[in-house]
């Protein structure tokens, strides 16, 4: 099989992550006989620099050409320290967002056995914890209008959605709900916004359609102390762009490790795959960032985009491997010996045979 994928290292620890997950997909396609044709593309601060654009028009048609995305990470100190830059790295991750269709972000919190003593919550919380939240992106404040009156003391950001948005996004839901435990938790703030109250009359109407799965709507600062609560009582969650972003971020310690999480970011066109803990600038260039979260979204690459569960599977299995014998990064090391990024990529692509 011919697997077409653009590569957008991105800023920060990006190239070194993606560096290992591309050794994974290389050793995977060499063993499973796939052709892998892979094109590297700018974004972020490294293409605000050589062409003025966080996400330049070359880039989008290489994605556009592509089978599916692998992604890095954005973001830079200097941009993130001057409030009056008019051009930023994340602006390129809304474009690219926006021009692909990119309409759900897809996190799966995991919990691994063998790091169970690293999560801040108590092994009996989070031992069965397996859930997924799908988080509404092309919509809501982050693509409202906003801005500052004269005088600069006054600002806005308008938060919008429209029926066919949340229509859609409710639906995929759903269906992730039929293919797992048919839970779905739908979370809005519908005693405040009115936005909210659009969600939750939508989601009201498309349940009937879903019998079979016992569907909950909670409000988003409810939901919030749930998974610190009882993440176990989770299946699917589906809620809005801020919501969304703030949630899975807040779940993403429960592993123990930011660096451990992959996502899938899935719509009208080419589908991206990304690790979630962002640029970590502060690690940039010391070898020391944890590369399987990037491993893992490359598994989800070969499950969503290409439906190749085999590939998929034995990439899971082999960072379970890795984790299992302490063949990981300084953030997880635990006192043991801690591997370098490459050390840890070279491991993981010497498993595949």
């Amino acid at each position: 099989m011919k697997l077409n994928i653009a590569v957008l290292s991105g800023d920060g620890i990006g190239p070194e992550v993606i560096d290992q997950a591309l050794k994974v997909v290389n050793a995977i396609g060499k063993k499973y006989n796939h052709e892998i044709n892979l094109t590297h593309a700018l974004t972020g601060a490294v293409a605000i620099d050589e062409t003025g654009n966080p996400y330049p028009d070359e880039t989008h048609e290489i994605c556009m050409q592509a089978d599916a995305v692998l992604f890095g990470a954005i973001g830079h100190p200097r941009f993130d320290n001057d409030p009056s830059a008019k051009v930023r790295p994340e602006q390129g991750l809304l474009a690219m967002r926006k021009k692909l269709g990119l309409y759900a972000n897809i996190r799966p919190t995991l919990v691994f056995p063998s790091l169970l003593h690293k999560s801040p919550l108590r092994r009996e919380l989070i031992e069965n914890a397996d859930f997924v939240c799908i988080r509404e992106l092309t919509g809501g404040i982050y693509f409202g209008d906003k801005g500052r009156n004269e005088t600069r003391d006054k600002a806005w950001d308008v938060c919008e959605y429209t029926k066919p948005e949340v229509e859609r996004i409710v639906r995929l839901a759903y269906e992730y709900a039929m293919k797992r435990r048919k839970k779905l938790c739908i979370v809005d703030k519908a005693n405040v916004l009115e936005t909210s109250r659009l969600w939750r009359e939508v989601a009201q109407g498309i349940e009937k359609e879903y019998p079979e799965v016992a569907t909950e709507y909670l409000f988003v600062d409810a939901a919030a102390m749930r998974i610190i609560q009882w993440p176990e009582g989770f299946d699917v969650m589906v809620t809005e762009n801020m919501f969304g972003d703030i949630l899975t971020d807040e779940a993403s310690v429960i592993s123990g490790s930011m660096g451990l999480m992959p996502s899938a970011s899935i719509g009208l066109h080419t589908s991206v795959f990304e690790p979630i803990h962002g640029s970590y600038p502060q690690a940039a260039g010391k070898n020391i960032a944890n590369p399987l979260g990037t491993v893992l979204s490359a598994a989800m690459m070969f499950e969503y985009a290409f439906k190749l569960m085999d590939e998929a599977n034995e990439i899971k299995d082999i960072v379970n491997k890795s984790l299992a014998e302490g063949i990981v990064t300084v953030d997880i090391a635990d006192g043991g010996k801690a591997y370098s990024t490459s050390e840890v990529g070279d491991w993981l692509a010497s498993q595949i045979v």
